[in-house]
């Protein structure tokens, strides 16, 4: 069954004030809808200075609002209709006359007057108001503009970004506007529940290598991709998370603290360390179980006559079995990668490592793949999680994890 995209049935108001980041917007408009929701956007007059309505309502599919005089509105209130129909307001580019103005209550124009109308006092019908500035890096710096963001997250405003990079005057530094999948992203993850808030998560991902000589080494084909998805759905749900991450190729869920390894003796000495402050540790990552005992300095070449090189290994480290031996562990999550006799193998990987669950799966079936099945095993039984992609599984993981953090409590 095809999994409903991510913000299906969301309303959402994109409010564009004058930058020139507003050519990000138009993609920011597809990005949205193309994640399910219906987008209205509305434009201030010094945003019409950098794109169009035209292209806007092309895009989304629905005529630009541009005054709080729009004779189209049956009651003349565009700034009460927009704001009571929105399950959040995005304004982006957010410039620093935008936040100037909201930070002082000013409602001179359809877009600061609609944020001011929002319903928002706490409850069920509150809208929320999220923030992507864009502006010079020495505005974004100046004294007066942090002075106004810090009064607008004060007021309840939620600020996303700003990134750090070229800037269209030609200079670097802080105060890019964030490209249009990081927003889509951040709005998603705003919507998620925050059923791991105030937890700090510990997870392992990827695989790791062992090398064998300067070119060579011992390796898996694990992508790191549960692991990473993970992450993101753990740091949606309100967790503070540090990833460990063996050599793979993929970008760093926002918000997440990733420490970058190859080796497992180097998983272990970044997890243990790490392990007793954390309140969940999942071991996601498909550690090697041995490693050659002596690694050469140079590469072994093969030559005629030459034997072929024969490798001693020695065993690694249990990363997962040493932190469910701390006195002050984490709750232990493992994985069981296996290619036949899952549900076998992950119990006897549960009562080895003695952890409170091992989620298993079927490697062969699942490397480098984007979707994933999974069978949850602890004391009580076994409990299948049908094929979906690997971010809705890790939001089922995540999910399962809070219940069981809530049921220890």
């Amino acid at each position: 069954m095809k999994e409903p995209p991510d913000l299906a049935g969301r309303h959402l108001v994109l409010g564009l004030s004058g930058g020139i980041a507003c050519y990000k917007s138009a993609e920011l408009v597809r990005e949205l809808m193309r994640a399910g929701a219906t987008v209205q956007v509305v434009m201030t007059p010094a945003a019409e200075q950098f794109i169009t309505a035209v292209t806007m309502q092309a895009l989304s599919g629905r005529p630009v609002v541009r005054s709080q005089w729009d004779e189209r509105e049956h009651n003349a209130m565009a700034h009460i209709n927009l704001s009571r129909a929105a399950d959040a307001i995005l304004i982006a580019p957010a410039s620093a006359d935008l936040i100037a103005q909201l930070a002082q209550g000013r409602a001179d124009e359809l877009l600061s007057l609609l944020c001011l109308a929002r319903p928002f006092a706490s409850g069920h019908e509150r809208v929320p108001l999220l923030l992507a500035p864009a502006m010079n890096r020495e505005m974004w710096a100046h004294p007066a503009t942090q002075r106004n963001v810090a009064q607008v997250v004060a007021d309840g405003a939620l600020l996303l970004g700003p990134g750090h990079g070229d800037q269209a005057c030609g200079e670097v530094g802080d105060g890019r506007m964030l490209e249009a999948v990081e927003l889509r992203d951040a709005v998603i993850g705003f919507f998620q529940p925050k059923v791991l808030q105030g937890k700090k998560l510990l997870i392992t991902a990827g695989p790791t290598f062992e090398p064998i000589d300067p070119v060579r080494g011992l390796t898996n084909l694990s992508s790191g991709k549960m692991g990473f998805a993970i992450a993101r759905a753990a740091q949606e749900a309100g967790a503070e998370v540090t990833l460990v991450a063996g050599p793979v190729h993929l970008d760093t869920p926002a918000g997440v603290r990733r420490i970058d390894v190859r080796t497992a003796r180097q998983m272990f000495d970044a997890v243990l360390p790490l392990a007793p402050e954390h309140d969940v540790f999942v071991a996601t990552a498909a550690v090697a179980d041995w490693r050659p005992a002596d690694v050469s300095d140079a590469k072994i070449k093969k030559a005629p006559g030459r034997d072929v090189p024969v490798l001693e290994l020695v065993e690694n480290p249990d990363i997962l079995a040493a932190v469910a031996r701390l006195a002050r562990r984490p709750y232990c999550v493992g994985f069981a990668a296996e290619s036949h006799d899952l549900a076998r193998h992950a119990r006897e990987k549960l009562q080895r490592k003695n952890v409170p669950l091992v989620v298993g799966n079927l490697g062969p079936a699942t490397f480098g793949r984007d979707d994933n099945a999974l069978l949850l095993v602890d004391a009580q039984g076994e409990r299948e999680v049908p094929c979906a992609s690997k971010r809705a599984l890790s939001r089922v993981l995540v999910q399962e994890i809070a219940q069981r953090l809530a049921s220890r409590s």
